[in-house]
């Protein structure tokens, strides 16, 4: 008996296995991820750089060294 496969067995593919349904599955929420950052960048990105409109306010105290 010989341990080369016979001619009568299938060729076709082999199915998918658990590993890489799970590596899909992973590039797909990967890119569903990236997605909702370009989302959030573009409604917040706009208004993120543009700091002239900024005041900020500083309160200063009587017990703060800086005061003369």
């Amino acid at each position: 008996m010989s341990t080369l496969p016979s001619n009568d067995a299938p060729t076709g593919k082999q199915p998918p296995s658990v590993y890489t349904v799970m590596l899909l599955l992973a590039m797909l929420f990967m890119l569903i991820a990236v997605v909702a950052m370009f989302v959030e960048l573009n409604r917040w990105g706009p208004d993120y750089y543009k700091t002239n409109t900024a005041r900020p306010t500083v309160m200063l105290t009587t017990n703060s060294p800086f005061i003369g």
